[in-house]
């Protein structure tokens, strides 16, 4: 860089009422402010052959197998030695298990609505590392409705598990409206869990988080939640119920000291 002086006032004047120019050019002008450090210093071009280098011993350095196929690795299983064998085995079950996963989350993920035709199907034959969460329903309880709403975030948030719905008219026909909403929870074809009626599904304001809670405590699916959302409620319940009962002891004793003494 060139010191400070008359010629590099100079410099600076010009630079300022020039107009700009792409500072990457090459041009005299250019050269004559990098001179004076008006401009930084040109950036020299990369190398495209070490670029190219550097890639390939990046790529080196990924073994053969991890960018193969389930069916190339069976193909190519004789070219390996004993230690790659053992790798692949590995690499393999890795494959497999992220494949069921993802297979398992594009098959559920959603609430899907089935008939009574599908039930046996759908639910008691399901797999046995499955569970499955099914709700009898019907449209015009709206209690119903927000089960519904809420078991649909829940399969999008759990896709492991099998969430379904099912209207009462195509299962059970005789089944009463003070049943409903019903929610069963089957795993290997048994039913582990129920919630029949409002009152043992939540009540009338039932909130997500409550009805995940539910499904976590019966191990249908494992939740973040580290207690239980209605905790608080329950617990001024609970409170309230002892305050009245005070309240009413008190009453009583007053008004055992207010009564007259017959004698």
């Amino acid at each position: 860089m060139v010191e400070d002086g008359p010629l590099k006032y100079c410099v600076l004047y010009f630079s300022s009422i020039i107009p700009k120019q792409d500072p990457n050019e090459d041009t005299e002008w250019n050269d004559v402010l990098r001179k004076f450090g008006i401009l930084p210093p040109k950036e020299e071009p990369k190398d495209e052959i070490e670029e190219m280098v550097l890639r390939l011993q990046k790529e080196e350095e990924v073994k053969p197998y991890e960018r193969m196929s389930l069916e190339e690795l069976k193909e190519a299983e004789d070219d390996f030695d004993e230690a790659d064998r053992k790798a692949i085995e590995m690499y393999r079950q890795q494959r497999l298990l992220e494949w069921k996963c993802l297979q398992r989350r594009q098959k559920y993920g959603e609430l899907r609505e089935i008939s009574g035709e599908q039930y046996v199907k759908e639910v008691t034959n399901a797999p046995e590392d499955v569970w499955v969460i099914i709700h009898l329903y019907r449209s015009s309880i709206p209690m119903c409705l927000l089960v519904n709403e809420h078991l649909s975030q829940l399969a999008r948030k759990f896709s492991e598990a099998k969430f379904v719905k099912a209207s009462v008219n195509s299962c059970i026909h005789s089944y009463h409206d003070r049943c409903l909403p019903t929610i069963l929870v089957y795993k290997t074809g048994e039913i582990k869990a129920r919630f029949i009626g409002v009152a043992e599904c939540g009540g009338m304001y039932l909130k997500v988080e409550e009805l995940e809670w539910k499904l976590a405590e019966v191990g249908a699916i494992e939740s973040d939640l580290e207690e239980n959302p209605k905790k608080g409620i329950i617990n001024m319940m609970t409170l309230s119920m002892q305050n009245i009962s005070v309240r009413e002891n008190i009453n009583t004793k007053s008004s055992d000291v207010l009564k007259p003494h017959i004698t």
